[in-house]
Protein backbone atom coordinates (compact mmCIF):
# COMPACT_ATOMS: atom_id res chain seq x y z
CA UNK A 1 0.00 0.00 0.00
CA UNK A 2 2.73 2.28 0.89
CA UNK A 3 4.88 1.73 -2.29
CA UNK A 4 1.55 2.69 -4.21
CA UNK A 5 1.20 5.63 -2.28
CA UNK A 6 4.95 6.51 -3.07
CA UNK A 7 4.43 5.18 -6.58
CA UNK A 8 1.22 7.86 -7.45
CA UNK A 9 3.24 10.66 -5.43
CA UNK A 10 5.86 10.38 -7.82
CA UNK A 11 3.99 10.88 -10.63
CA UNK A 12 2.01 13.23 -9.56
CA UNK A 13 5.17 15.47 -8.78
CA UNK A 14 6.79 14.41 -12.17
CA UNK A 15 3.32 15.41 -13.87
CA UNK A 16 3.55 19.18 -12.30
CA UNK A 17 7.07 18.97 -13.48
CA UNK A 18 6.24 18.49 -17.04
CA UNK A 19 3.40 20.80 -16.77
CA UNK A 20 5.31 24.05 -15.67
CA UNK A 21 7.96 23.51 -18.26
CA UNK A 22 5.42 23.91 -20.87
CA UNK A 23 3.89 26.36 -19.54
CA UNK A 24 1.91 28.67 -21.67
CA UNK A 25 3.42 31.77 -22.98
CA UNK A 26 6.41 31.18 -20.86
CA UNK A 27 9.50 31.40 -23.71
CA UNK A 28 12.61 30.42 -21.87
CA UNK A 29 14.16 32.85 -24.19
CA UNK A 30 12.15 36.05 -22.92
CA UNK A 31 12.55 34.31 -19.48
CA UNK A 32 16.65 34.30 -19.73
CA UNK A 33 16.48 38.09 -21.72
CA UNK A 34 14.28 39.50 -18.81
CA UNK A 35 16.77 38.09 -15.98
CA UNK A 36 19.93 38.94 -17.84
CA UNK A 37 18.81 42.89 -18.17
CA UNK A 38 17.68 43.12 -14.34
CA UNK A 39 21.22 42.30 -13.43
CA UNK A 40 22.38 45.93 -14.13
CA UNK A 41 22.45 48.47 -11.48
CA UNK A 42 19.39 47.85 -9.10
CA UNK A 43 20.18 49.77 -6.61
CA UNK A 44 18.48 53.22 -7.62
CA UNK A 45 15.14 51.86 -8.38
CA UNK A 46 15.00 49.54 -5.19
CA UNK A 47 15.45 52.67 -3.34
CA UNK A 48 12.85 54.36 -4.80
CA UNK A 49 10.26 51.50 -4.55
CA UNK A 50 11.84 51.21 -0.74
CA UNK A 51 11.12 55.11 -0.23
CA UNK A 52 7.43 54.88 -1.81
CA UNK A 53 6.59 51.82 0.50
CA UNK A 54 7.22 54.27 3.34
CA UNK A 55 5.64 57.17 1.83
CA UNK A 56 2.48 55.53 1.07
CA UNK A 57 2.02 54.42 4.69
CA UNK A 58 2.04 58.62 5.79
CA UNK A 59 -1.06 60.52 6.87
CA UNK A 60 -1.79 63.61 5.52
CA UNK A 61 0.55 66.30 7.34
CA UNK A 62 3.45 63.61 7.27
CA UNK A 63 2.96 63.43 3.46
CA UNK A 64 2.96 66.94 3.01
CA UNK A 65 5.84 67.58 4.91
CA UNK A 66 7.64 64.74 2.48
CA UNK A 67 6.19 66.00 -0.26
CA UNK A 68 7.30 69.62 0.42
CA UNK A 69 11.33 68.16 1.19
CA UNK A 70 11.01 66.15 -1.89
CA UNK A 71 10.02 69.45 -3.54
CA UNK A 72 12.89 71.29 -2.01
CA UNK A 73 15.66 68.60 -3.04
CA UNK A 74 14.74 68.96 -6.15
CA UNK A 75 15.04 72.63 -6.57
CA UNK A 76 18.42 71.92 -4.70
CA UNK A 77 19.78 68.89 -6.77
CA UNK A 78 18.26 68.18 -10.24
CA UNK A 79 19.39 64.16 -9.65
CA UNK A 80 17.62 61.32 -11.10
CA UNK A 81 17.01 60.41 -7.57
CA UNK A 82 15.98 63.38 -6.18
CA UNK A 83 13.02 63.70 -9.94
CA UNK A 84 11.86 60.15 -8.48
CA UNK A 85 11.65 60.93 -5.23
CA UNK A 86 9.52 64.01 -6.04
CA UNK A 87 7.14 62.18 -8.86
CA UNK A 88 6.62 59.60 -6.17
CA UNK A 89 5.72 61.66 -3.18
CA UNK A 90 3.52 64.07 -5.26
CA UNK A 91 1.83 60.78 -6.88
CA UNK A 92 0.28 58.53 -3.98
CA UNK A 93 -2.84 57.39 -4.45
CA UNK A 94 -5.88 58.45 -2.50
CA UNK A 95 -4.34 61.55 -1.36
CA UNK A 96 -5.81 64.98 -2.04
CA UNK A 97 -2.40 66.74 -2.50
CA UNK A 98 -1.67 64.06 -5.66
CA UNK A 99 -0.21 66.16 -8.74
CA UNK A 100 0.09 64.15 -11.82
CA UNK A 101 1.20 67.41 -13.61
CA UNK A 102 4.52 68.08 -11.63
CA UNK A 103 5.16 64.64 -11.59
CA UNK A 104 5.23 63.86 -15.14
CA UNK A 105 7.29 66.96 -15.53
CA UNK A 106 9.97 65.59 -13.09
CA UNK A 107 10.10 62.29 -14.97
CA UNK A 108 10.30 63.62 -18.26
CA UNK A 109 14.18 63.65 -18.34
CA UNK A 110 14.59 60.49 -17.17
CA UNK A 111 12.32 58.94 -20.19
CA UNK A 112 14.68 60.91 -22.25
CA UNK A 113 17.74 59.27 -20.51
CA UNK A 114 18.08 55.74 -21.68
CA UNK A 115 21.14 55.15 -19.16
CA UNK A 116 19.93 56.11 -16.14
CA UNK A 117 19.37 53.04 -13.45
CA UNK A 118 15.78 54.57 -13.11
CA UNK A 119 14.68 55.08 -16.74
CA UNK A 120 12.62 52.04 -16.75
CA UNK A 121 10.93 53.11 -13.56
CA UNK A 122 10.22 56.11 -14.91
CA UNK A 123 8.62 54.91 -18.04
CA UNK A 124 6.61 52.67 -16.20
CA UNK A 125 5.36 55.76 -13.72
CA UNK A 126 4.62 57.98 -16.54
CA UNK A 127 2.86 55.41 -18.69
CA UNK A 128 0.47 54.75 -15.90
CA UNK A 129 0.36 58.53 -14.96
CA UNK A 130 -1.28 59.17 -18.21
CA UNK A 131 -2.87 56.73 -18.52
CA UNK A 132 -4.91 57.98 -14.84
CA UNK A 133 -4.99 61.04 -16.65
CA UNK A 134 -6.54 59.66 -19.68
CA UNK A 135 -9.42 57.32 -16.89
CA UNK A 136 -10.21 61.10 -15.29
CA UNK A 137 -11.09 62.51 -18.58
CA UNK A 138 -13.12 59.82 -19.10
CA UNK A 139 -14.84 59.32 -16.02
CA UNK A 140 -15.45 63.29 -16.46
CA UNK A 141 -16.99 62.72 -19.47
CA UNK A 142 -19.00 59.75 -18.88
CA UNK A 143 -20.63 62.13 -15.09
CA UNK A 144 -21.32 64.93 -17.85
CA UNK A 145 -23.49 62.43 -19.52
CA UNK A 146 -24.81 61.32 -16.52
CA UNK A 147 -26.08 64.53 -14.96
CA UNK A 148 -27.51 65.53 -18.64
CA UNK A 149 -29.88 62.75 -18.34
CA UNK A 150 -30.86 63.07 -14.80
CA UNK A 151 -31.91 66.65 -15.91
CA UNK A 152 -33.74 65.39 -19.15
CA UNK A 153 -35.59 62.77 -16.60
CA UNK A 154 -36.09 65.48 -14.26
CA UNK A 155 -37.42 67.82 -17.36
CA UNK A 156 -39.45 64.92 -18.39
CA UNK A 157 -41.40 63.72 -14.94
CA UNK A 158 -41.54 67.38 -13.65
CA UNK A 159 -40.79 66.21 -10.38
CA UNK A 160 -37.28 67.60 -8.89
CA UNK A 161 -36.15 64.29 -7.33
CA UNK A 162 -36.97 62.17 -10.65
CA UNK A 163 -39.10 59.13 -10.92
CA UNK A 164 -39.61 57.29 -8.10
CA UNK A 165 -38.57 53.67 -8.75
CA UNK A 166 -40.10 50.38 -7.12
CA UNK A 167 -37.87 48.63 -4.74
Amino acid sequence: MRLLVAGVLALLLAGCGAWRAGDAGEDPAAVADLRSETRGDTAEPAAALTYYGKIRKLGGIELLREQDAARRALTKSRSDSSRMRYALAVTVPGMPAADEVRALEALEPLTRNAGSPLHGLALLMTGMLQEQRRLDVQAQGLQQKLDAMLELERSMTGREGGVQRKR
